[in-house]
């Protein structure tokens, strides 16, 4: 609390400069999009896990899932200090320093491997689908709810570290989580919707979870990989499957007439 009475007395001070309060408009909208952007994965995650819920529960489980990831990225924030003693080496394994972040990282990394992993071979080779019934729910919210806030943890400290890199100001930092959890909480029903909808982007869904895995253990083991060419990769693959979408509409359409 000490922290952000400190920055908002700071902030306060500063607002009378123009230029100040235009750097910091600036700041507040450039971090808002990066957050938005950073928080695309989030939001894959929750509408693939809250899958396993009844029907009547899923929205609850997606609204509580991003209320969390915002209460938790707030509170990391005001843990500043904290966050940077994360950077800290631990210990060295194989010539390689680990500092708390990697693990964290690491650990988050091999969860979300391993839960992509189990989705994709539950819609492949699981006897729900083979059988072409739909999926029964098999998750009690409290679990689905517990694997959203581990994972919440994971993004929300890349969140974080990013947000710390790119703005001075605590208040801009804020701000610019909680604009960005409001546009993924409105968006975040129209996602899981077409993503239930169609099948094939499911599995890229979950294939761009994989990959973020990977990535997220890659970074946790030293060798940083921007999230840029996963994002890159994942939406070529979108719009390969828009255009297949579109051929295969197209074909029915001529095979009707």
């Amino acid at each position: 609390m000490e922290v952000l009475l400190a920055h908002a007395a700071q902030a306060s001070a500063a607002a009378g400069s123009p230029e100040t309060l235009a750097s910091a408009l600036l700041a507040l909208l450039t971090l808002t999009a990066m957050e938005v952007v950073l928080g695309i994965d989030n939001v894959v995650f929750i509408s693939i896990v809250v899958e396993r819920l009844e029907e009547s529960k899923q929205a609850a489980a997606r609204r509580l899932g991003l209320i969390l990831a915002m209460v938790l990225r707030i509170a990391l924030l005001l843990s500043i200090n904290w966050i940077m003693g994360l950077e800290s080496a631990l210990f060295t394994l194989l010539g390689e320093e680990f500092s708390g972040r990697d693990l964290i990282l690491i650990a988050g990394g091999l969860f979300l491997v391993a839960k992509a992993t189990y989705e994709i071979h539950e819609r492949i080779e699981g006897p729900d689908y083979e059988a072409g019934a739909h999926r029964k729910a098999t998750a009690s919210f409290t679990r689905v709810i517990a694997q959203i806030l581990m994972l919440d943890l994971v993004f929300s400290l890349d969140s974080v570290i990013t947000a710390v890199g790119m703005a001075d100001d605590l208040w801009v930092m804020i701000t610019a989580v909680v604009i960005a959890v409001a546009v993924m909480l409105i968006f975040a029903g129209y996602i899981s919707t077409f993503i239930k909808r169609h099948p094939t982007f499911k599995m890229l869904a979950l294939a761009f979870l994989l990959l973020i895995g990977v990535m997220l253990l890659v970074d946790g083991i030293g060798h940083h990989v921007s999230k840029g060419y996963i994002y890159f990769a994942m939406a070529f693959s979108l719009v390969v499957e828009i255009l297949n979408m579109k051929a295969g509409r197209a074909a029915q359409a001529a095979a009707a007439h």
